[in-house]
């Protein structure tokens, strides 16, 4: 059994698979505790689903581009995810903060794309993360795997440099999302321009994507 907040089918929203049919699961819990974080994955009001449960779910939505695993950080249920992973008859889409690379050893034979955050101090509060990260992205790196970045006005030079260093290391893109308030940008379009130059001037493989999935106002 593991506890989920919910499943959902819908559009993923957030980097370079934007616009693709998903079938989204979000587990319960999170170990971390980002600043700007948005997203209800307490256990609270949360249901629990048996395997068997679960992989019937995905039978019924077989028209997925593929099965979005995300929280909260999903790679905490890796006892779960070991059994329920090589069962699964979807694409594995994983959405992580990127930091339990011990975790994501035991499936990452499993999984087809990776979506990791990279931690930046400046927005989400929290200590610095860019060993975790590397660490995390050497596993993640043997799948196709890219970086996500939340940003805002309070962004550092020296975050620019070491996030798009790690991104060139391993040769993955970057992908730049603007922190939100609401449906609006914590930034203006001139600061995220500025943002995405900078990138750019250290490592060309650096995108601009914001939620569009708030735009269109989906789930």
């Amino acid at each position: 059994m593991v506890k989920v907040k919910e499943i959902f089918a819908s559009i993923q929203g957030e980097g370079p698979y934007v616009g693709y049919k998903q079938l989204f699961i979000r587990f319960c819990g999170c170990n971390l505790n980002c600043g700007y974080c948005d997203t209800e994955f307490d256990a609270n009001g949360a249901a629990e689903y048996s395997l068997d449960e679960i992989l019937k779910i995905i039978d019924n939505n077989l028209d997925c581009h593929s099965v979005s695993l995300t929280g909260g950080e999903p790679l905490l249920n890796v006892e779960f995810l070991k059994d329920f992973l090589p069962q699964c008859k979807l694409p594995v889409y994983l959405e992580t903060n990127g930091t339990l690379y011990k975790n994501l050893e035991d499936v990452i034979d499993d999984v087809t794309y990776v979506s990791a955050d990279i931690k930046l101090p400046s927005c989400t509060g929290l200590d610095e993360l860019w060993e975790e990260h590397d660490k995390f992205f050497a596993i993640a790196n043997q799948k196709k795997l890219f970086a996500k970045v939340v940003f805002d006005s309070k962004i550092t030079d020296s975050e620019i440099t070491k996030m798009t260093q790690l991104c060139k290391k391993y040769d993955i893109e970057l992908i730049l999302q603007p922190k939100m308030e609401g449906v609006n940008s914590a930034v203006d379009s001139i600061f995220m321009s500025k943002i995405l130059d900078k990138c750019l001037s250290i490592y060309p493989k650096t995108r601009l994507i914001p939620q569009v999935h708030k735009f269109i106002n989906v789930q």
